[in-house]
C-alpha cells in the first residue's frame, strides 16, 4: 500500500494541493485528471519520491516498488544494445545468477566437509530457490514480447540505443518499466509517442496486470479501457469516482445536479428566515421569534458549489468556398536515401471530407502532410489542389516559427488583424491561455504551450482545407473536446494525424492507411476501420489455420476433399479431444475453481475498499484495525487464487502444445 497523508503543497501564496489524503492498494487502475495547472504530474512525482512536500507525509509498504516513467524524459547515452538495455531491468535477478555461477567455482578447490564449504552451499541454496521463484529462464521471451509489442522490430534488438530517436528512447523506457513490473506504476502520459498498434497492445498488457497503476492521459479511450477509479484534482482538493473516465463524466454531473439541489434549496430557505427577521424585526410582539430565525441562520453550515473551470468554446472561421474536388494525388513517389517512404499514391480528397491518417510510428505519416503542405520535396507524381482552395498547416514542430519577442495576444492579432477581441480571447481561452497570461512573451513560454499558441494560430486563419499533425498531443480532456466539437462543425476538408481514438473518432469519416508504403483509403470512422482491422487479422489466423490443415494433408497423401479423409480428421480430433480430457481434466477443474474463487475474493475485496474509504471507519481503532486484517487476508487469498490460476493456464496450454491442439 502507498498512502499519502495530509499533503500540502504551495507555489508562493497559491496552494496547489491542500490537506490531501489518499491510498493506492494492489490492484488498484487509477486514472488521475484535472486540467493543465492542476498539480497532475507534481503529485505523480511526489508519489515517486523525486519532488519534496511543503506539508503532508508519502508512506509506503516495506515491500512495494515504484516505477515512474515522466512525461519528458532526457536523452539515453547507452553503448548497449537495445535488447542489453531491456536486460538491465532483471539487473537483480542477473546478478544472483552470476554469484550462483560464481559459488559453484569456488565450491571446486574447498574440501566438502569444511565449514566454508556448507555456508557456500547454504547461500547457492538460498539464491537457487530465489532465482527458481523468479522464472529467470524466461526472461529472454519477455524482452522480446514486450519490445515487439510496443513497435520495434526484431532486428532493432540488436541496434544500439542512440541510435533511436527521443520518442523511441522513451518507448524503451516504458519496456524497461514494464519488464520491472513493480508494485505500483505511475505513468505520465504513457501514449504520448505510441501509433495505434502499440496503444493497443500497451492497453492490453496494462489489463492483466497484477500490480497497481496511476495513470495520467488524455487519450478517454485508453483510460476507459485501463482504468477503474478516477481521481480528479481540482481547485487544491481530490475528489475519487469507483469507474473509469466515462463514469467519472457522469457521475460528476450526478454528484454536481444533487449540489445545485441542495445549495438553492438552502438559499430558498436562508431567503425566507431573512425575509421573516426583516419584516417583523421592529415588532416587540415578534422579537422573541426573530431571535429564535437569526440564531439558525448563525447555525446553518452553508453549502458552497464546487467550483468549475469554465469551459469555452469556438468555431472555425467560415470555410471559404471551394470547388467539390479539393486535393488530388496522382504517382505520388517519396524515398529518403534510396529507401522508398510510400510510391504510386492515387488520393482524392473532397469538400468535406474528415480523413484520419493512421498507421505505426515512422511509417510515412509526417511526411505525407508535409508534402501536401509543400514543406518537403516529393520525387515523382503530382498534386494539384481544387478551385479556390485555401490550405493551413499544423506540424509538431510549428511552434519553432513563432517570434519569441511578441506577447501571445500580440501572436494572434498579427496573425489576423481583422478578428475582434472577444474572439481572440476566447480562441485563446480555449487553447489555456486566459486572463493575464495572454500578456505572456512567446520567449518564456514552455514547450506544450507554444505548441497550443501554434495551432490557435493556424485555427484563426480562415482556410478550407486544414492540415494537422498530432494537434491534441498538449491539450488537456477539456480543450481535446472544444477542438473536436469545432473540427465537427466546420464545413471545410480535414487532413489530420493523430493516435487519440475518441478525437479522432468525433469527425472524422474516412480513414487513411500509411502501412508498408501503400496508402489506402477507407469509407467510416476509426472505430469501424479499426473493427475492419480485426475482421482481417482474425481471417488471417483462419487462413494460416487451413493452409496448414491442407499441407498436413497433402503430406500425408491424402485428398482434403475424401470421405475418408473426413472420416480420419473426425477420429483423430476425437481422440485429440479424449486425450485432452484425460491429461488436462485436473487441471480444468482447478482453473474452474480458481475463477470460482477469484470472483469471490475480488467482491470481498472491492467492499472492504469501499468500507474503507468511509472516514468513520477510522474513529473506532478496533474496526480499523479488524478491516485492515480482513483486507490484507483477502488480498493474500487473491493472491494466491489467481497464482493457481495462471498454474492451471500454464499447464493446460502445455498439454495443448503437446498434442497439437494450439
Amino acid at each position: 500500500m502507498l498512502s499519502v497523508n495530509h499533503l500540502d503543497v504551495r507555489f508562493g501564496e497559491k496552494h496547489l494541493f491542500k490537506d490531501i489524503s489518499v491510498q493506492i492498494y494492489t490492484g488498484n487502475r487509477i486514472g488521475l485528471v484535472g486540467v493543465n495547472g492542476a498539480g497532475k504530474t507534481t503529485l505523480l512525482k511526489i508519489m515517486a519520491g523525486v519532488a519534496a512536500t511543503d506539508d503532508g507525509v508519502v508512506s509506503r509498504a516495506k515491500y512495494w516498488t515504484v516505477g515512474y516513467l515522466a512525461q519528458e524524459s532526457t536523452e539515453l547515452f547507452s553503448e548497449l544494445s537495445l535488447y542489453e538495455e531491456a536486460e538491465t531491468a532483471f539487473a537483480p535477478l542477473l546478478a544472483m545468477q552470476e554469484e550462483v555461477a560464481q559459488l559453484h567455482e569456488r565450491m571446486k578447490g574447498i574440501d566438502p566437509h569444511s565449514e566454508e564449504f556448507l555456508l557456500l552451499i547454504e547461500r547457492q541454496g538460498e539464491l537457487q530457490h530465489r532465482l527458481e521463484g523468479s522464472d529467470i529462464y524466461a526472461i529472454s521471451g519477455k524482452i522480446e514480447k514486450v519490445l515487439l509489442g510496443l513497435g520495434f522490430k526484431r532486428e532493432d534488438l540488436v541496434k544500439p540505443v542512440a541510435a533511436f530517436s527521443g520518442g523511441w528512447q522513451m518507448r524503451l523506457k516504458l519496456a524497461k518499466m514494464l519488464l520491472e513490473a513493480p508494485s505500483l506504476l505511475l505513468l505520465d502520459e504513457p501514449t504520448n509517442h505510441l501509433d495505434l498498434d502499440s496503444l493497443t497492445w500497451v492497453e492490453q498488457f496494462l489489463r492483466n496486470y497484477q500490480g497497481a497503476m496511476v495513470i495520467i492521459s488524455h487519450d478517454r479511450t485508453f483510460l476507459d479501457k485501463v482504468t477503474e477509479q478516477t481521481w480528479e484534482l481540482s481547485f487544491g482538493r481530490i475528489d475519487i469516482y469507483k469507474g473509469n473516465y466515462t463514469y467519472y463524466l457522469k457521475e460528476k454531473a450526478e454528484r454536481r445536479a444533487i449540489e445545485k439541489g441542495a445549495y438553492d434549496n438552502q438559499q430558498a430557505k436562508i431567503k425566507q428566515t431573512m425575509r421573516f427577521v426583516e419584516r417583523f424585526r421592529a415588532k416587540a410582539t415578534k422579537a422573541r421569534q426573530v431571535q429564535s430565525r437569526v440564531k439558525q441562520l448563525d447555525k446553518i453550515d452553508l453549502i458552497e458549489l464546487s467550483g468549475d473551470e469554465q469551459q469555452i468554446r469556438f468555431t472555425f472561421p467560415p470555410a471559404p468556398p471551394s470547388g467539390r474536388d479539393v486535393l488530388r494525388v496522382d504517382g505520388l513517389c517519396k524515398s529518403y536515401d534510396g529507401v522508398p517512404v510510400f510510391s504510386d499514391v492515387e488520393l482524392l480528397f473532397g469538400r468535406g471530407d474528415k480523413v484520419a491518417v493512421v498507421g505505426v510510428n515512422g511509417a510515412g505519416k509526417s511526411t505525407f502532410l508535409k508534402i501536401l503542405a509543400g514543406q518537403i520535396a516529393y520525387d515523382a507524381g503530382s498534386i494539384r489542389l481544387g478551385t479556390g482552395v485555401k490550405m493551413s498547416y499544423f506540424g509538431q514542430h510549428q511552434a519553432q516559427e513563432l517570434s519569441p519577442q511578441l506577447t501571445v495576444l500580440e501572436t494572434m492579432n498579427l496573425a489576423v488583424e481583422d478578428m475582434t477581441v472577444t474572439r481572440t480571447r476566447s480562441l485563446l481561452g480555449a487553447f489555456l491561455f486566459r486572463g493575464e497570461e495572454v500578456d505572456k512573451k512567446v520567449a518564456v513560454l514552455s514547450g506544450g504551450e507554444k505548441s497550443r499558441l501554434a495551432l490557435a494560430k493556424m485555427i484563426a486563419i480562415p482556410a478550407n482545407c486544414m492540415l494537422l499533425d498530432e494537434p491534441t498531443n498538449h491539450l488537456d480532456m477539456s480543450s481535446q473536446e472544444v477542438l473536436q466539437e469545432a473540427m465537427a462543425q466546420y464545413d471545410g476538408t480535414i487532413v489530420v494525424v493523430s493516435h487519440n481514438r475518441y478525437f479522432l473518432d468525433s469527425f472524422a469519416n474516412k480513414v487513411l492507411e500509411v502501412k508498408g508504403g501503400r496508402l489506402t483509403l477507407y469509407e467510416g470512422n476509426i472505430a469501424e476501420y479499426l473493427l475492419k482491422q480485426e475482421a482481417l487479422r482474425e481471417q488471417d489466423k483462419e487462413l494460416e489455420v487451413e493452409t496448414a490443415r491442407a499441407a498436413a494433408i497433402k503430406a500425408n497423401g491424402q485428398s482434403a476433399d475424401s470421405q475418408e479423409s473426413r472420416k480420419e480428421r473426425k477420429r483423430l480430433e476425437a481422440q485429440l479431444r479424449q486425450e485432452r480430457s484425460r491429461r488436462a481434466g485436473p487441471w480444468l477443474k482447478q482453473l474452474e475453481e480458481a475463477e470460482k474463487q477469484i470472483e469471490i475474493c475480488e467482491k470481498q475485496k472491492e467492499d472492504l475498499e469501499n468500507l474503507m474509504a468511509d472516514p468513520e471507519l477510522y474513529k473506532d481503532e478496533n474496526n480499523w484495525a479488524t478491516t485492515s486484517k480482513d483486507y490484507e487476508d483477502c488480498k493474500r487469498r487473491l493472491d494466491r487464487w489467481y497464482a493457481k490460476w495462471e498454474t492451471a493456464q500454464e499447464k493446460i496450454d502445455e498439454i495443448d502444445g503437446d498434442i497439437g491442439m494450439n
